[in-house]
């Protein structure tokens, strides 16, 4: 859901369908979940994605940042499963993906029916358009973006840069707002506002073929988490996907998330 006006030094995160927690019950939350999942998540198998994730240290904070490489593995989004449902959880699409889905995160901001509120492909096919509209919320924090994938390689692109050049991507996801832009922070991103959220996002590195998605470990500020990408993480362009539901899935890691409902994801499957 697209939130209220924000503060110019205080970028919230989008609303969503229920009233977002106070993050001690958040973590207390994703802390008890992660801690049943490592006694029954299987190992990684030979035919798995195996994309690895790790604790990050940045500004003081904990990040895990999972890296693919999208030359041996494929990234795809996901939304709606074989009768046309939002898959909803990580736990779902882990289910039904089986052991191929190597990783995945919450893949952008969502309405009240968790439909996309941008530009979202699937498979080469655009099931919602690009939107350039203008109104209240971090999505609309100008400039916004688009990650996109095809075939082998990935982008994240403001999005009249990504409209003009028109790539025809396999998958594309748009949120916003910017985290990272040629190289710098997003110029409303102050140094360190007074909002701290569970946030992830997800930058691309200058090969076009290596794609690095983060989540917070506890509440941080959006300039952190903008300078993880681009000091420690060498992206010169990245996106803020989402905040307060931002969710994990790593098998490797044996760890998958409980959240309130989603709806786009982001994962990664063997080749």
């Amino acid at each position: 859901m697209i939130a209220g006006p924000i503060p110019s030094q205080a970028l919230a995160p989008a609303r969503r369908v229920a009233t977002p927690e106070r993050p001690g019950r958040v973590r207390r939350r994703r802390a008890g979940w992660v801690a049943a999942v490592v006694l029954t998540l299987a190992p990684i198998s030979s035919g798995q994605a195996a994309t690895p994730c790790k604790p990050v240290q940045s500004d003081g904070e904990t990040f895990t940042v999972c890296t693919v490489d999208l030359r041996r593995e494929r990234l795809r989004l996901f939304w709606l499963d074989a009768d046309g449902l939002p898959y909803s959880s990580l736990s779902t699409l882990a289910t039904k993906q089986g052991s191929q889905l190597g990783f995945a995160m919450n893949a952008g901001m969502y309405d009240k029916g968790q439909a996309p509120v941008g530009l979202y492909v699937e498979e080469g096919r655009e099931l919602k358009g690009v939107s350039t509209a203008n109104g209240p919320g971090n999505f609309h924090l100008k400039p916004n973006g688009i990650f996109y994938v095809k075939g082998d390689r990935a982008g994240v692109m403001e999005t009249g840069r990504y409209l003009k050049a028109n790539p025809k991507p396999d998958f594309a996801t748009q949120s916003g707002p910017m985290l990272v832009v040629d190289g710098k922070i997003h110029p409303k991103i102050s140094t360190d506002g007074p909002s701290q959220k569970i946030r992830n996002g997800v930058g691309v590195r200058e090969d076009g073929r290596t794609a690095v998605f983060a989540i917070s470990e506890r509440p941080v500020t959006f300039g952190a988490f903008a300078r993880l990408f681009k000091d420690d993480l060498g992206c010169r362009n990245a996106l803020f996907l989402d905040g307060s539901v931002s969710s994990l899935y790593a098998p490797s890691l044996g760890r998958s998330d409980l959240s309130r409902p989603l709806g786009p994801m982001v994962g990664a499957v063997a080749r």
